[in-house]
């Protein structure tokens, strides 16, 4: 049962490997994120290769891919799409925009204003998208990776706690290693340009379904009880810890078992481990903790809080 989401985790590994260097883990929690059905926020500096991850990706599952710049006068007919009137036929015809993907590309999201963010808010939550009071209903593999640049905050809108909460995992790309970075500089001096990912040797899934069928599989995947326990005080003590103004809520305690079984699966395991779960505890967790302005002056960090707390409650056994 596991083996086959594995083996298919694999594949995709192996296929971004070719174009995105050093980056193993940031790829296997989009993994999970993919086969959870979760949203992505993706932070990082420019230059570290988010967009073409996430073409990489598309392009390899054979689906649809969409990027959309947020800037400070994008509307969210922008995102969305809007209603058209033809003079031809007299009526009115849906022009659909961007959202209408698989997978979604929010670049810079923290760079639009409030209105534009909040449109991508129903169709995170139910894939659907209302427009003058028809819904239309988003591709059952829709998944948005939003970025936001960690530095130049001047002009930006910071996502509300609320919207934040929306997103399954805030991963963090952090810059590559020497060598890494020297394997990528002799990639392109070799003539691999990053618009052209055939001919970079990026092959693509035949069965544009395999994802779904992967989805199945992870719900076979055992979680015991005691695992269960041992994510509802992970996300209990987060509310508790001193640190904190909030902590983790119960879609959060949801997502953290989640993540943990998308893991396990993408491992290859039929069962959840507790290092599954603190493995992903931080890209779940981190978003959603939001400090005291005393302990952020005290060096605290989301990250910090989490790994605490895991070093504190008591594994099951």
């Amino acid at each position: 049962m596991p083996e086959f989401v594995s083996q298919v985790a694999t594949k995709i590994k192996g296929e971004l490997d070719k174009v995105i260097v050093g980056q193993e883990m940031v790829v296997e929690q989009i993994l999970v994120a993919l086969l959870a059905q979760g949203h992505i926020l993706l932070e990082g500096v420019p230059g570290t290769a988010k967009t073409l991850m996430a073409k990489s990706l598309a392009h390899v599952l054979g689906v649809g891919f969409s990027r959309v710049q947020f800037t400070p006068d994008l509307m969210p007919s922008d995102v969305l799409g809007t209603s058209v009137f033809e003079p031809a036929s007299g009526a009115f015809k849906l022009r659909t925009g961007p959202i209408f993907t698989e997978i979604l590309l929010a670049d810079e999201i923290n760079r639009t204003p409030p209105k534009t963010q909040a449109a991508l808010l129903e169709a995170m939550e139910e894939r659907q998208v209302t427009i003058d009071g028809q819904r239309h209903p988003l591709p059952s593999l829709f998944l948005v990776l939003a970025t936001q640049n960690p530095v130049e905050y001047e002009g930006t809108y910071p996502l509300p706690e609320a919207q934040l909460d929306r997103f399954f995992m805030k991963v963090i790309i952090e810059y590559p290693s020497e060598p890494e970075e020297q394997q990528v500089v002799l990639r392109h001096h070799g003539g691999f340009d990053p618009r052209d990912l055939d001919r970079a040797g990026l092959l693509r899934f035949k069965d544009r379904d395999v994802i779904l069928r992967c989805r199945e599989r992870v719900q076979k995947i055992t979680a015991e009880e005691g695992i269960a326990r041992y994510v509802v005080r992970i996300a209990r003590a987060s509310r508790e810890a001193p640190p904190c103004v909030m902590g983790a809520s119960p879609r959060a305690s949801v997502a953290l078992l989640t993540a943990a079984k998308c893991l396990a699966a993408v491992r290859g395991k039929p069962y959840v481990t507790p290092d599954d779960v603190k493995s992903v505890a931080p890209p779940v967790l981190r978003h959603r903790l939001i400090l005291k302005p005393e302990a952020e002056i005290e060096g605290y960090t989301a990250d910090r809080v989490v790994e605490d707390l895991l070093a504190q409650i008591p594994v099951p056994r």
